[in-house]
């Protein structure tokens, strides 16, 4: 299987995008809940940023998900 770089950045900001949609919050809403910028957030879901792996934890401890969830 062939993996085009950036693939998992933008799969955990689309994954982001619907949890944050189905929890019926603005972007801005998500960041504060998540405890960063709505600039940052932004850029995290169009696959922008490059998350480290602590990162990753711990927003998905702030979502209250399993981290691997987040890059299926």
């Amino acid at each position: 299987m062939v993996r085009v770089e950036g693939e998992l950045q933008r799969r955990v900001g689309e994954n982001l995008r619907l949890i944050r949609m189905k929890r019926g919050l603005s972007q801005e809403q998500f960041a504060d809940v998540l405890g960063v910028h709505r600039t940052y957030m932004g850029g995290v879901e169009r696959g922008e940023r490059n998350l480290t792996l602590k990162s990753l934890e711990r927003i998905a401890g702030h979502l209250g998900v399993d981290p691997r969830s987040l890059l299926r």
